[in-house]
């Protein structure tokens, strides 16, 4: 028999989608791959079906980077509900208690917030995707398994109070917190939830979430599925292809290192190479993006202890 012939079109570039609500972030990911009909694709960073916003698709070469945007700061606006919680510490759970929380003020919010600002502790939700013994912990949840974690040190730069809605002023006579974060990887706008509604005795859930930015990408920029399906019609997926960002923009970070065609050379059949730029980019961290003079992106190098650049990932 001969070889299964690979469905898809060889795409290479990240697409900045601005997820809708009630879809996860791998049904957004699959109707995305079919719109650009691509062969390989991954996302950055899950978002749950509640959540909205910014979730980077990486295509083809550019998947070989995502990790720069896995470990990048994120920043989110949420709605917390004040005077519940549920099983999952958002929306979607079941209710499991409720408070009398007519009594919360603005200012015993923002009081309250202030521990969680900088350097905090934090235990990953059971509904979260983080895994135990190869299973993702909300799967052990959903079969009423619970595990112990251990917390987990996250930074907070910023945690800031939009708009306080007092139990008087909304329908259900439970307050509401909106609020800004941003924050380091492994962060959990859920814990945060939860945490600030057992510091203010009266338990929270996230209402709504949505991400506004991810490493160096932000909302404006990003783009919705329904737009992308508009867009292509009946047409052939490249007419897509210009809202693609470049292959090396998950890694944007890093500074920038130019290679002559010759050094270039050397460098894609795996060999570390010198090159005088080591000594002016060495201060700046270890990791360096590689260009040739043309512009071609070559891929990310490593700065070793004896003035070379290695090559760590390569585009083909």
């Amino acid at each position: 028999m001969g070889r299964r012939p690979k469905w898809g079109r060889q795409v290479n570039g990240v697409l900045l989608l601005n997820k809708p609500a009630g879809i996860s972030a791998n049904d957004a990911l699959q109707k995305a791959k079919r719109l650009f009909f691509a062969n390989r694709a991954g996302h950055t960073g899950a978002l749950d079906p509640l959540a909205t916003g910014v979730l980077p698709v990486c295509f083809g070469e550019a998947t070989k980077f995502s990790q720069y945007l896995l470990d990048a700061d994120k920043r989110y606006r949420s709605t917390f509900c004040l005077g519940m919680t549920t099983e999952t510490g958002d929306a979607d759970g079941n209710v499991v208690s409720t408070s009398d929380a007519s009594g919360v003020t603005e200012q015993q919010v923002r009081d309250a917030m202030e521990a969680f600002r900088g350097t905090i502790s934090q235990v990953p939700s059971m509904y979260s995707a983080l895994k135990h013994n190869g299973q993702p912990l909300y799967k052990l949840a959903r079969q009423g398994i619970e595990v112990e974690r251990e917390p987990r040190q996250v930074k907070i730069y910023s945690y800031e109070l939009l708009r306080f809605i007092p139990s008087a002023d909304s329908a259900d006579n439970l307050p509401r917190a909106e609020i800004e974060v941003h924050c380091s990887k492994g962060t959990y706008v859920r814990s945060l939830a939860e945490d600030l509604g057992k510091a203010l005795g009266v338990g929270a859930f996230v209402e709504k979430l949505h991400r506004s930015a991810a490493g160096p990408y932000h909302e404006d920029d990003s783009i919705t599925l329904d737009e992308l399906t508009e867009e292509r019609g009946e047409d052939r997926a490249e007419v897509l292809d210009h809202h693609l960002l470049p292959v090396d923009s998950p890694a944007s970070g890093l500074p920038q290192m130019t290679l002559d065609d010759d050094t270039g050379y050397y460098l894609r059949q795996g060999q570390p190479v010198m090159d005088m730029q080591v000594y002016r980019l060495g201060d700046e961290g270890d990791m360096v993006r590689l260009f040739l003079e043309s512009g071609e992106f070559l891929g990310v190098g490593e700065i070793t202890d004896d003035g070379r650049v290695a090559p760590r990932r390569l585009v083909k």
